[in-house]
């Protein structure tokens, strides 16, 4: 099928700065239903994408991908997908040994999920902390809005404007907090939401 194809479906696309110079490769793109044990199947399997890597100068594809990214999905977000791969891996080197993903040596699994729960956030707050200083991505941090404080707000161990010179007389004393173990304590949103049409239902990137 890849050889095939006409010249038109093929583009040159380039996907991270390499170490030396900018990677890129050609990629075209077919919607196609794949026909893995059909026979067993009541019905047919649904259209997917397959993107095919071919660079130039090679003797045949060096890559193929198949994708269940919607149909309306552009080259440039199935080359995207299909190349996560190395910023994935990045992202797990630098939990293990920058955030001490890989130092829990205890046997359960709770404490295996709070540990890796905790590095994760610790990980994804360095991440948007990072992206608002330049050289990274200040055009998407400068999208963010900052929120807004409540109405009434006071930093920890600030005095109260409304209350009395004489705590004696204040006929509203400030109360104490409830700091006995067990109580619930609010939540507080850590994360950012995911932005875009790919934060609703399951995709898959498949090489």
């Amino acid at each position: 099928m890849a050889e095939e194809l006409d010249a038109e479906p093929w583009r040159t696309m380039a996907w991270r700065e390499g170490t030396n110079t900018e990677l890129n490769s050609r990629f075209a793109a077919v919607r196609l239903r794949p026909t893995s044990r059909d026979y067993n199947r009541p019905e047919a399997h649904a259209e997917e994408w397959l993107l095919i890597e071919w660079t130039e100068g090679e003797v045949e594809p060096s890559k193929y991908w198949l994708s269940t990214l919607p149909a309306d999905a552009t080259i440039t977000q199935l080359v995207d997908a299909a190349k996560l791969r190395w910023r994935i891996e990045r992202d797990y080197q630098e939990l293990k040994q920058e955030l001490g993903l890989g130092h829990y040596e205890g046997r359960g699994w709770r404490g295996f999920h709070h540990h890796a729960s905790l590095c994760i956030a610790a990980y994804g707050f360095l991440v948007s902390l990072r992206e608002t200083i330049p050289p990274s991505t200040p055009t998407r941090a400068q999208g963010r809005q900052t929120p807004r404080l409540p109405d009434g707000y006071r930093t920890r161990r600030s005095s109260d404007p409304t209350r009395a010179a004489r705590p004696d007389l204040d006929p509203n004393p400030q109360a104490t907090p409830d700091c006995r173990p067990g109580q619930p304590s609010a939540t507080m949103s850590v994360l950012h939401k995911a932005n875009g049409p790919s934060a609703s239902g399951s995709q898959f990137m498949t090489q």
